[in-house]
């Protein structure tokens, strides 16, 4: 086997690397060093600011929640669907479509049903919206009733946690101006996201106990 020598030589403006006898040599410049470190600890100020600004936004919520009508059935859906495949969800309301929403899901949605606590898959089966949090981390809460039994169960057999928390949210609080780009990717833990806008009309129309479809 042909082993190469290599040349470390140190120089005022950084380093510089060579192999005799092939030729080759890289050079390391100092300026280029300093500069990636800078931009190293700028970004983790950055990081670190981002996150204590959701933190705190978090805390203090996104506002008062709407007014709901709950005193008037028939004017709050009776059904909702979620088709994931095509980033979906409908209110129903006797047959007919009240409203309709384009969602992000989980950054697994496309794997199948959710199975265990962290794979950031959405559930798929027949749920309810059991309740809600107006003061939630993300704009508006509606809870899905997940994990079913059945749901519980099959975690149990497989020897995991079935996870929870699945909501229907807006953006996280202190973001909402991200209202336009938030479809473009899926970006929650498995939860379903539309935009804060949106998230008003829906807590006005879906009271608790509504029945969720997720498919």
């Amino acid at each position: 086997m042909h082993h190469q020598l290599m040349v470390l030589t140190g120089r005022k403006s950084g380093w510089e690397l060579r192999a005799p006898q092939s030729g080759l040599t890289v050079a390391f410049s100092l300026k280029g060093f300093y500069m990636i470190k800078r931009l190293t600890i700028v970004g983790s100020f950055l990081l670190i600011a981002v996150l204590g600004y959701t933190q705190i936004m978090a805390r203090f919520g996104g506002g008062p929640a709407p007014t709901t009508e709950f005193d008037q059935p028939k004017k709050h859906a009776d059904l909702i669907t979620v088709n994931k495949q095509e980033r979906r969800m409908l209110l129903w309301r006797e047959g007919v479509v009240l409203a309709e929403y384009r969602i992000a899901l989980g950054a697994a949605a496309d794997d199948g049903a959710k199975q265990r606590e962290g794979d950031e898959k959405t559930p798929e089966g027949r749920y309810f919206i059991d309740w809600r949090n107006p003061k939630s981390m993300a704009y508006l809460s509606l809870h899905i009733s997940y994990p079913n039994p059945a749901d519980e169960a099959s975690a149990r057999h497989n020897g995991y946690a079935p996870g929870g928390n699945i909501m229907i949210h807006g953006l996280p609080n202190g973001w909402a101006w991200l209202q336009p780009f938030h479809h473009l990717w899926d970006w929650t833990d498995g939860c379903i996201a539309v935009t804060n806008s949106d998230m008003r009309k829906i807590w006005t129309l879906v009271s608790d106990g509504t029945p969720i479809e997720i498919r």
